[in-house]
């Protein structure tokens, strides 16, 4: 991919489109759960507009929100980005927050603290979600215990084996309502309607979230999927089909649009008499499937689901094998994908391959192995936002930065207080409910982003002395309070309180 020169150095070169677009690097921030919007849903803000501000300061290729719900009463978290209601649509009140924030990527959004006159090259994409069975009790946006929708009724199984963690489990999701085919039909207007708003307001282009196990990728899996009608598992890319033709039909040829694969899904999805080979081909045959539309500009491969909350571990980011075996599926798909332009002459869509990418030498190999066109980078984004200025002065000196990460990950062990032996059945209980673990990973970064958002870029080195619980906690609580600072020792307060209650508990055994 890169004659004649060291690897990593393409990376800064420009690659094209099938839109007609071009890239000006291969450096992607991907979308992240940032936790900012009001309660209950709403639009991006002032805290969003500073956020993608300090990541427009840098030479991105491409930025890719957070999600952003296709419907308000399908949540995550409670405080995701979420279109307006359909009547609203239209109104320049409701379309003001978007085009915002489209500035802020693009480098010309201003404040009182934040000045950026000069528009950058950057290609804003705004990625969009429904997040079927997932969308949690409570703070998904729905009135307490009304179940999600979904493709079938199928409730999302315990991480855990306890049966602590099967109630808690049971409390945060409900079992689903399957999805009428007029409820379907609507789900597939609001994406539609939700690139209409994207184009209107400015971005570049749109992603479609068909990972994580959300509902586009509920609809593509068998174990979420059990349909016998026109949406069932074997006909799920249909949807996605029409939702891709209703963008470029109501866009234009140069919108960009992309969407997030799910490679795992393919493997937990499958049935116990398929082999690898099996499985794989079929993940690989959806995406040659993608690739005839001539629609889609670029797909993402990642994996995992709440079942399966691997992607949202700080573990899982640096283990060998799950890199190993992103990097082995997306190798293939590139291969697949260059073997069907040659035998169709039609251009493939771009492959942005996800996680772990960390290092100078790690982004040479993907490059150098053939792995990705693209490199998407997550949590790295966070604490380090200036990835590409720093890679940029890095490759004037590969040989001395090749392993060196490109920012300070966080410590995030458990705290002392939990590995005493009165307290420690609750790490236990922790441990066995995997979304909870994952979520104490994902809380530092969500909390992180937070700061960047109400500090700047400042604020990231006082964040690696926050732990799990302030992260949990801060995560939780009022942004104000969180700008106010009025929390500086929460962590102390509540070591003491939980001493305080182990001390009480021994007494009284």
């Amino acid at each position: 991919m890169c004659e004649g020169q060291h690897e990593a150095n393409c990376i800064f070169d420009p690659i094209p489109l099938l839109s007609g677009r071009r890239v000006s690097n291969r450096l992607v921030k991907v979308a992240m759960y940032e936790h900012l919007a009001s309660f209950g849903g709403g639009p991006p803000n002032s805290y969003h507009f500073r956020l993608y501000s300090e990541w427009a300061k840098h030479n991105w290729g491409i930025i890719i929100t957070g999600n952003v719900a296709v419907t308000q009463d399908h949540l995550t978290l409670g405080r995701d980005m979420a279109l307006p209601a359909r009547a609203d649509m239209q109104t320049e009140e409701a379309l003001l927050p978007f085009r915002e924030l489209a500035k802020s990527i693009h480098g010309t959004y201003s404040d009182s603290s934040t000045r950026l006159v000069n528009s950058n090259k950057t290609l804003a994409i705004m990625q969009l979600n429904h997040s079927g069975r997932q969308s949690t009790n409570i703070i998904g946006g729905r009135p307490p215990f009304k179940p999600p929708l979904a493709p079938s009724s199928i409730r999302v199984a315990s991480s855990g084996s306890s049966m602590v963690s099967r109630a808690l489990n049971n409390f945060m999701f409900q079992l689903p309502e399957a999805m009428t085919q007029h409820g379907v039909q609507e789900v597939i207007e609001r994406f539609v309607e939700g690139a209409i708003l994207a184009y209107k307001t400015g971005f570049d282009g749109v992603q479609l979230h068909a990972a994580h196990g959300y509902l586009l990728a509920q609809f593509l899996s068998p174990k979420t999927n059990t349909r016998m009608d026109i949406y069932s598992a074997e006909n799920a890319l249909d949807i996605v089909h029409n939702i891709t033709r209703g963008i470029r039909k109501s866009t234009s040829d140069s919108f960009i649009i992309s969407i997030k694969f799910n490679a795992a899904d393919y493997i937990s999805g499958a049935k116990a008499s398929d082999s690898p080979r099996e499985v794989e081909q079929r993940a690989i045959g959806h995406l040659l499937n993608v690739a005839s539309w001539r629609i889609i500009d670029f797909v993402e491969i990642s994996g995992g689901d709440y079942e399966k909350p691997d992607f949202m571990m700080n573990e899982f980011h640096s283990q060998n094998c799950r890199q190993a075996f992103f990097s082995n599926f997306s190798h293939k798909a590139m291969e697949a994908l260059h073997k069907f332009h040659r035998t169709t002459s039609i251009s493939p869509p771009l492959i942005l391959l996800t996680g772990g990418l960390k290092t100078l030498d790690i982004l040479s190999t993907v490059l150098e192995h053939n792995h990705a066109n693209l490199l998407g980078i997550g949590r790295a984004s966070v604490i380090c936002p200036n990835f590409p200025d720093v890679l940029w002065e890095r490759l004037k000196h590969p040989q001395l930065h090749g392993d060196e990460p490109f920012g300070r990950e966080p410590d995030l062990s458990e705290p002392r207080i939990l590995t005493s032996p009165l307290l420690a059945s609750i790490s236990v209980i922790a441990a066995n409910v995997k979304i909870v673990g994952a979520g104490t990973n994902m809380a530092w970064y969500v909390v992180t982003i937070r700061g960047i958002a109400t500090a700047g870029t400042a604020s990231i080195a006082a964040a690696h002395k926050r732990g799990r619980l302030t992260s949990i906690l801060w995560m939780w609580l009022p942004i104000i309070l969180y700008k106010a600072n009025a929390l500086r020792h929460l962590e102390k307060m509540l070591m003491v309180a939980i001493t305080c209650i182990a001390v009480i508990l021994a007494y009284r055994v």
